[in-house]
């Protein structure tokens, strides 16, 4: 498989462009490129261009040879609100959801969200995040890295999700509503899922009086690591591009 790099400023016809240290590293000691190999660049405007390395030393260039129009996003435009899970569950969340087709992730922090991040903490955790979105797009062949917004309180975002347009739905467990019955919808959709615990009952209450519609996926109770991602496979089944 041809390696794929994401450089974090545009690229142009004709240019060469110096790798990140971490890139060059990791294309240099461990995949072993040499001069003269071929790789894969994008900057995250859509399309992506192949390049020819040139190794000098640590530093790895890469030559654009030829532009490629492609992408492989999915139509559905879809936002995962995620309710912060403990330890580094979020990491695997991010993920996954790159890789499903997800454009934009939210994270919230709920009243049963066992961590609890804030200041500089919060931002440390949220780069993390994005970086590892990128390490997920070269992985999958994306070439648009979906946003990962800063971390913000649930009463907070639920007063901004309520001004905006789209369909927006929230996982409970006893909801009776399922995807099945909804047709295809021609708008942006979020999908707000809770941490461990699930949302408490107020939560939910602000939740449906802020647009979001409960919906259920199934008769087995899901982890919310698994809620969400399996609630954004489903949905890119039924209205996406699988």
């Amino acid at each position: 498989m041809i390696p794929r790099f994401f450089c974090p400023f545009p690229l142009h016809p004709g240019a060469t462009v110096e790798l990140a240290a971490e890139a060059s590293h990791h294309a240099l000691k461990v995949l072993r490129v040499g001069a003269g190999d071929t790789a894969i660049l994008f900057d995250g405007r859509g399309g992506q261009w192949r390049a020819t390395l040139h190794p000098a030393g640590k530093v790895l260039r890469a030559a654009l040879v030829e532009f490629d129009g492609t992408d492989c996003e999915a139509p559905l435009a879809l936002t995962l609100v995620q309710a912060l899970p403990a330890s580094d569950k979020m990491d695997w969340v991010v993920q996954k959801a790159v890789e499903l087709g997800v454009r934009r992730i939210q994270p919230v922090a709920a009243k049963r969200s066992v961590i609890r991040l804030s200041g500089e903490r919060a931002t440390r955790r949220v780069e993390h995040w994005r970086n590892i979105a990128i390490a997920a797009c070269e992985q999958s062949g994306r070439n648009r890295v979906p946003e990962v917004a800063p971390i913000l309180d649930l009463p907070q975002y639920l007063g901004l999700a309520a001004q905006e347009n789209g369909l927006r739905f929230v996982c409970a467990p006893e909801a009776a509503g399922s995807l099945r019955d909804l047709k295809p919808p021609a708008v942006p959709v979020s999908l707000l899922v809770g941490p461990e615990g699930g949302f408490d009952e107020g939560e939910l209450l602000a939740a449906r009086a802020a647009g979001f519609h409960p919906i259920g996926l199934g008769p087995r109770v899901l982890r919310t690591e698994t809620a969400g991602l399996g609630a954004v496979a489903a949905m890119m089944a039924l209205w996406g591009d699988w």
